[in-house]
């Protein structure tokens, strides 16, 4: 039997919006919340949330198109201008070409970087709705 977990893509508006829709759907029962990729990519293991003791899961992903252009190219480059602001705490020079990648039209989006890792996760099915 595999969990049915619904993100609504109409709650998605800014990359924001998009980790505040995840913790409403998956971190509700958690006392912290999921705001980065590495921590999305963890949960998506299992790790915590409600995916602790879920084998298959169905991810229903409604209004996906809605996500992809709110998480689309100008989403990705404020992320990636966000993160030189802070060259503490990131690597500058990765983050520089990765932001070069993407404005050549090479690197991906932050839409797809989050579909590249829910396609790391086979025990999840992604289906639009």
């Amino acid at each position: 039997m595999k969990t049915l977990f619904s993100i609504d893509g109409c709650n998605i508006t800014d990359i924001p919006s998009f980790y505040e829709e995840i913790n409403r759907v998956f971190m509700a029962g958690e006392d912290w919340k999921i705001g980065s990729l590495d921590g999305l990519n963890d949960m998506f293991h299992g790790g915590y949330g409600a995916l602790i003791g879920c084998g298959a899961v169905v991810l229903i992903w409604r209004d996906m198109e809605k996500s992809r252009a709110a998480l689309g190219l100008e989403a990705t480059r404020k992320f990636y201008r966000d993160k030189l602001q802070q060259p503490h705490r990131y690597d500058v020079n990765r983050i520089s070409n990765d932001l070069a990648d993407l404005e050549n039209g090479i690197g991906p989006t932050f839409f797809e970087i989050v579909m590249d890792i829910v396609a790391g996760h086979p025990k999840i099915e992604l289906r639009p709705g």
